[in-house]
């Protein structure tokens, strides 16, 4: 059986979304993408990038390598700290509504790599939030499964955490050997109180466990329905993308010798902003046997450096 056979259209490799200062560029010129976007710039200390958010909603989530100044309309900058890897823990994000000039400003010692979760807000939605700043010390993180499908989430940029319009954004680390993403599920139909309707980003980091350093990968498995047919079935790397316009996503697998970074961006035409999922019902009877299963325990959840 072939499998894979719309990874074409919907996996980006690191480096085929340069444009210009960006390393990666996802937004509406892909066909068939409308409510979600993505772009990471990697900044030397003092460089500078800039970006014009007319229709567009931004979350700014440092990757890697310090701390970023997030400059909006030119006024006072939001200061981040930064960290030093994305497997390091949450960082310091920050928010900035449709309409304003971003500018992003490297404030580390070396190369700061910055990533842009984005999503289209429409002509007369709710007024969004002003631009503001969400400490890591007050980003929500969660052990989710358990066993080997056990991962850490991060949920800095969700309903009830930050303050958006449309944008939903959260960070998932899958230890060496672990699925996530698990089980399968979709959120492609606008079922109030059920399943909401968004399209999802899925942005690759992995490091390699092996001391040898072994080429680190993961996959990621995307499919559909009758109605709606999707197959992706993509080997990734630090850098890559998959886009899930539709359909059951799951698992994403980090090999037995690689951690598994990704970031999730979520946006979808409904006026409520919303996570609302539905698991593939021949995989739901997974999360029955969570209970009676250890958490990984190379996952924990972080707390406060003392003052």
């Amino acid at each position: 059986m072939s499998l894979g056979r719309d990874n074409a259209r919907w996996c980006h490799p690191d480096g085929t979304r340069a444009d210009g200062p960006w390393d990666c560029v996802v937004d509406g010129s892909l066909e068939g993408w409308v409510h979600t976007g993505l772009r990471t710039a990697t900044l030397e200390p003092d460089a500078s990038v800039e970006l014009d958010l007319t229709g567009v909603e931004a979350v700014v989530v440092p990757l890697s390598g310090g701390g970023v100044r997030v400059v909006v309309d030119g006024g006072e900058p939001l200061a981040l700290a930064g960290r030093a890897h994305v497997f390091a823990g949450p960082t310091d994000v920050a928010y900035v509504p449709p309409g304003a000039t971003l500018r992003l400003e490297g404030a580390g010692e070396g190369e700061v790599r910055v990533a842009v979760c984005l999503a289209t807000v429409p002509d007369g939605a709710a007024p969004p939030a002003v631009p503001h700043r969400l400490p890591a010390a007050d980003v929500p993180v969660e052990l989710r499964g358990a066993g080997i499908a056990s991962r850490q989430v991060r949920n800095f940029g969700v309903p009830g955490v930050l303050d958006a319009a449309r944008v939903i954004a959260c960070e998932v680390v899958t230890p060496a050997g672990n699925w996530s993403s698990w089980p399968p599920h979709k959120h492609d139909e606008d079922r109030p109180g059920t399943e909401s309707e968004l399209e999802e980003i899925y942005f690759f980091e992995t490091r390699s466990t092996d001391a040898r350093g072994t080429d680190p990968v993961g996959y990621q498995r995307v499919y559909g329905t009758d109605g709606r047919p999707i197959d992706v079935l993509a080997e990734v790397r630090t850098g890559d993308v998959v886009l899930v316009p539709h359909g059951w996503h799951g698992p994403a697998v980090a090999a037995p010798d690689a951690d598994l970074y990704y970031l999730n961006v979520m946006a979808g035409p409904g006026a409520e902003r919303a996570w609302l999922i539905c698991d593939d019902p021949a995989h739901a009877w997974v999360r029955d046997t969570w209970p009676d299963q250890p958490t990984d325990p190379r996952l924990t959840i972080p707390t406060a450096d003392p003052a």
